[in-house]
């Protein structure tokens, strides 16, 4: 269980270890992806624990199941993705998901180029202040 006096990154650093699993090496993995793709990334936790990477809003969100471990896009249907990451919620308007099961091995570099276009959606999306 996670202190809620701990910054996000504790947290989800203590998330991974309590998986002690293959799911917290994916969630490792696939958090090392998207802070290559984007150095400036910020980490949050919502939702009882999920970690959640943000750019001028939600990337997208960690979670573990038995089975696997899904990175859910918050804006991943208006995004392509040409090697066919999406494999799961394909049927909604706004979001779009990739689960990785056990031993399933991730396009890293098409991983981090769709990472890299959800900021840039983010930003392209962001409302300019007034004043």
């Amino acid at each position: 269980m996670t202190d809620s006096s701990e910054s996000p990154s504790q947290q989800i650093d203590a998330r991974i270890n309590d998986l002690g699993d293959w799911r917290g090496e994916t969630l490792a993995h696939v958090r090392s992806l998207i802070h290559q793709a984007l150095p400036e990334v910020i980490e949050e936790v919502k939702w009882r624990g999920v970690p959640v990477w943000s750019h001028d809003g939600i990337i997208c969100t960690g979670e573990t199941y038995k089975a696997y471990v899904k990175l859910t896009f918050a804006k991943g249907a208006a995004l392509d993705d040409p090697a066919g990451l999406f494999n799961a919620s394909l049927d909604g308007n706004v979001r779009r998901a990739i689960d990785i099961p056990q031993g399933a091995a991730l396009d890293e570099a098409a991983f981090k180029a769709l990472v890299s276009a959800a900021a840039a959606l983010n930003s392209a999306s962001k409302k300019p202040r007034k004043g």
